[in-house]
């Protein structure tokens, strides 16, 4: 069988424990035999981070930046045990913090629905994708422990000298206080990636926050969404037959408990976390959703949505055989081949990832799987398998619906 060729390559960002011994696997029995894989690779396991001193994170996503497609393998964010394990020179910050701040992007997470693995919520029959405002607010806040009695203020001062000052609250004995921010210029990133990628995926768009308590925060965040969809995007919308809308946070969770799916659910970062591990939960597994930053400028960026898997990975190195699910890895690099194959025209790398993602539906839906999966299937024989001999059954499937 001739290999297919592609024109532009894809950045490759390698990564850590047994995902990284996944992420081989895969590309040797799935890709590589049929694709003529370009790839500009890009090492992000932590004892070359370490190495370059986190320079190769820099350099891996600036050329995300300008090849406009990249995939990317599970990383590992260290602690103060992961410094001591790896002697590492200082507490390195996780790559993908870094990627999404070059790339300036979005994160996108929806779960891989097969017929034997209902959702936790019975009326879900589509997938629930959480767009999650991946900037600030908790993640970079300022916090203070008040010990005694005495006035918290909000302070700022202009680079004039002017200044505006709000008091927080009057403390009358020991308390907390914290401190959040963002910028208008990263809310709007969020915002247009997040209607272009509604667009691109021709799906309603729900967005919400807590604008009726927080009247100036959460408040910007309605106002740019509403602007921009007024101004850019409401035609396209129309014209595509799908929906923006916005609504309270407490209003979208009893929609979504009561809808089928089907749609994208922005929200701001720590809303995001939460509901993203909600939504993947109810649905399943973590090895079972896709995850996509994707930038205002039509930048992708595809990686599995779980961790490095540390636990399988000590048994891998003692020689143990591991029942890891790579579903999620397989279709961070499916997902990659296809946009790749359709920024470039290449139509027989499009439909090599559709076939590669329909192979592994079809395993699974065999009753062939990773022991994960194997207790949360229904109505079905489920055969419970090592990683190597799943991926093996998939690239059969694979191999009869390329020919």
């Amino acid at each position: 069988m001739k290999k297919i060729q592609m024109k532009t390559p894809i950045v490759e960002m390698d990564g850590d424990e047994m995902t990284r011994v996944i992420w081989k696997m895969i590309k040797d029995e799935l890709i590589n035999p049929f694709v003529e894989l370009k790839t500009e690779y890009y090492d992000l396991g932590l004892p070359e981070r370490d190495r370059t001193e986190d320079k190769v994170t820099f350099d891996a996503g600036y050329a995300a930046k300008k090849y406009g497609v990249a995939v990317k393998c599970a990383t590992i964010t260290p602690n103060a045990q992961r410094v001591e394990e790896y002697n590492l020179k200082e507490m390195w910050k996780s790559p993908n913090g870094t990627i999404r701040a070059i790339l300036d992007g979005t994160v996108f997470r929806a779960p891989i629905i097969i017929d034997s693995i209902k959702p936790v919520v019975k009326n879900w029959k589509k997938p629930i994708t959480i767009a999650r405002h991946a900037y600030g607010d908790v993640y970079k806040d300022t916090e203070m422990k008040i010990e005694s009695a005495g006035k918290a203020e909000l302070v700022f001062t202009g680079k004039d000298g002017s200044e505006q000052r709000q008091t927080v609250f009057d403390f009358e004995g020991p308390g907390i206080v914290q401190g959040l921010y963002n910028k208008e210029d990263s809310i709007r990133s969020f915002a247009h990636s997040c209607f272009k990628y509604a667009i691109d995926t021709k799906q309603d768009l729900w967005f919400s926050t807590k604008d009726t308590i927080s009247k100036k925060y959460d408040h910007t965040f309605k106002d740019i969404f509403a602007e921009l969809y007024e101004n850019e995007y409401k035609v396209k919308f129309e014209e595509l037959g799908i929906v923006y809308f916005y609504t309270l946070i407490d209003d979208a969770v009893a929609r979504v408990i009561r809808s089928e799916g089907g749609y994208i659910w922005a929200l701001k970062n720590y809303d995001g976390d939460v509901m993203s591990d909600m939504v993947s939960t109810a649905f399943g597994s973590l090895a079972m959703m896709t995850s996509v930053l994707v930038s205002p400028d039509g930048k992708y960026e595809y990686e599995a949505a779980h961790g490095t898997v540390t636990r399988h990975y000590y048994r891998y190195l003692n020689g143990e055989e591991t029942s890891t699910n790579p579903i999620a890895t397989i279709f961070a690099w499916t997902g990659a081949l296809k946009k790749r194959g359709e920024l470039d025209g290449l139509s027989d790398l499009e439909e090599f990832g559709r076939k590669l993602e329909e192979a592994c539906i079809d395993t699974l839906n065999c009753g062939i799987m990773t022991k994960d999966l194997v207790n949360l299937a229904e109505n079905i024989e489920a055969k419970p398998v090592n990683t190597a001999e799943f991926i093996s059954e998939i690239r059969k499937r694979l191999e009869e619906k390329l020919q």
